[in-house]
């Protein structure tokens, strides 16, 4: 069958309108294409850590329930945290389903209702009636109510639940064809029960209060509400699906700084395909600009990571080009250079870290030495605590003028103290590390925007070192993430001195509605406004 000419105008006009037409739909058709790749690229990917996650749950469940040999030692996973196991990775499957129907329309994301059992009877019910816009063209008619949709929502107020009864009701107008109806509002869990406040407050108990979900669903048991971890864990997996884009811009906001410090926690994870516990690493960073007198809002950056690599810091601080303030870990010296030259972040070392080494010698009475530093260290401290909140100028003069001296003296007493003691004695390990790390530690004495040690990004990873031990992780591909999504956002508000379950839960109505990712800024902790 031969196929059948195209016939062309002859107008110049018209022939070059379909050569565009067919252009466009050829671009069309291209696009279509590639949307297909993608979400199968993205469907495979999403299989692929789904199935990984399976398996590490059922290695977990062998080394539970197996044979002996196959049980979990006491001393690597203790019982309570056999229960966090499941919740993380329920989290981390949920993620990844909200990244797989991300950008569908609202015919897939809707599914049929389900049966559930109802509400218990002695909460309080809170009745929303959500009226119809009055339009133009409804002028001068009569409605008549014919009906309307009621739905329950979980929702909770100062730890007291009550149940939101939203109802729409129905209208036809006399004699006219047509019904209206108020839209149903919009909330992050669609079709789900929790309200945002409920979201809110199961996240700031597990990720800022340290409240896993298997206590939480025991807590709320007792006032006869029945919500599975199960099901709380999926619902904290696609907040931190829903957050993500705002940890990422509180990390970006922090390396805008002229200053960062850095610092790195170990947490429990489960090793894939054994069952058994290894470690991951919470990478921490803060930034803080009130102590050299900046305007700034203080905030930190969590990033969940399998390993603790030089990689891992290089690639949340790509393109990093001002002061990097941290501890002595390795991992931060191959990441910058010294000199602080051009393309390079500037290291600046933390006196802290050294002065904990004398201190454990100070305390045990086993080196006059050790003693002396600590003594001469506690000046520095004193000068520090006179100048914070100044401008970076009148603190490196107060340095110049007293702390030179204290820091000359110490280096001096530590290089003729070395040569004289056991090279594998602990005094000799405390020399070396201050020593080796001169430059870094007398950069503060001509920077005023350094501080003397990093204690504001250890405070800030304090927190999660305590949730930590009501934890258990699934890798990367768990909750692990989503934790460090939410945490990031509830510590910035405390640092903000925001209560972060009244902010948390604004801003999730605020998401669920559509909130512009062009004035994601005004979501910020820092610009809560009640």
């Amino acid at each position: 069958m031969t196929r059948p000419e195209i016939e062309l105008p002859d107008d110049v006009e018209a022939l070059k309108a379909m050569v565009l037409a067919m252009a466009a739909k050829a671009a069309r058709v291209e696009a279509l294409e590639k949307q297909v790749d993608d979400l199968e690229a993205r469907n495979a990917d999403a299989d692929e850590r789904i199935e990984r996650l399976t398996q590490i749950l059922k290695a977990f469940d062998r080394a539970r329930f197996g044979r002996r040999s196959e049980r979990l030692a006491s001393s690597t996973v203790d019982d309570e945290q056999h229960a966090f196991v499941f919740e993380e990775i329920e989290t981390g499957i949920a993620t990844i389903k909200a990244q797989v129907t991300k950008g569908r329309g609202s015919a897939d994301s809707k599914r049929a209702p389900r049966p559930r059992k109802g509400f218990a009877p002695h909460l309080e019910r809170v009745e929303v009636v959500i009226e119809p816009e009055e339009l133009p063209e409804h002028a001068g008619k009569t409605k008549i109510l014919i009906g309307e949709d009621v739905s329950e929502r979980l929702d909770v107020v100062a730890a007291k639940f009550r149940v939101i009864v939203t109802r729409r009701p129905k209208y036809a107008f006399r004699n006219e064809d047509g019904v209206v109806q108020a839209a149903a509002p919009a909330h992050i869990i669609e079709g789900g029960i929790p309200t945002e406040a409920l979201l809110a407050q199961i996240a700031v108990s597990k990720y800022a209060d340290g409240l896993p979900l298997y206590r939480q669903e025991a807590i709320y048991a007792r006032d006869k509400v029945e919500l599975d971890r199960k099901l709380m864990a999926q619902w904290m997996g696609k907040l931190g699906f829903e957050l993500n884009i705002l940890a990422d811009y509180i990390l970006d906001e922090i390396k805008k700084a002229e200053r960062i410090f850095a610092d790195e926690t170990t947490l429990p994870t489960l090793a894939p395909g054994s069952g058994s516990a290894k470690t991951a690493w919470l990478w921490a960073y803060a930034r803080d600009d009130r102590t050299f007198g900046g305007s700034g809002p203080p905030m930190v950056a969590y990033r969940f990571e399998d390993s603790r690599a030089t990689e891992c810091v290089a690639r949340h601080l790509n393109g990093y080009r001002g002061i990097l303030q941290v501890d002595g870990y390795a991992a931060y010296n191959k990441l910058v250079r010294k000199d602080g030259g051009n393309n390079s972040a500037i290291l600046a070392g933390c006196w802290s870290h050294s002065r904990r080494k004398f201190y454990e010698l100070h305390v045990a009475k086993s080196s006059k030495v050790a003693t002396d530093t600590v003594e001469r260290m506690a000046r520095l401290w004193e000068i520090e605590e006179r100048v914070r909140g100044q401008s970076p100028e009148a603190r490196v003069a107060a340095r110049q003028e007293i702390s030179a001296a204290i820091v000359r003296d110490l280096f001096t007493l530590w290089q003729a103290t070395l040569p004289r003691v056991s090279g594998k004695s602990k005094l000799a390990e405390a020399l070396r590390y201050a020593i080796s790390r001169r430059d870094i530690f007398e950069r503060f004495l001509t920077d005023g925007r350094i501080e003397l040690d990093s204690n504001i990004v250890e405070r800030a990873i304090r927190p999660q070192a305590i949730t930590r031990k009501n934890s258990l992780f699934a890798g990367s591909d768990g909750g692990g993430r989503t934790w460090a999504t939410i945490a990031t956002l509830l510590q910035t508000a405390k640092m903000n001195a925001v209560d972060p379950q009244a902010w948390l839960t604004q801003t999730l109505e605020r998401l669920a509605n559509g909130w512009p990712n062009s004035e994601i800024d005004a979501l910020m902790p820092w610009n809560y406004a009640a």
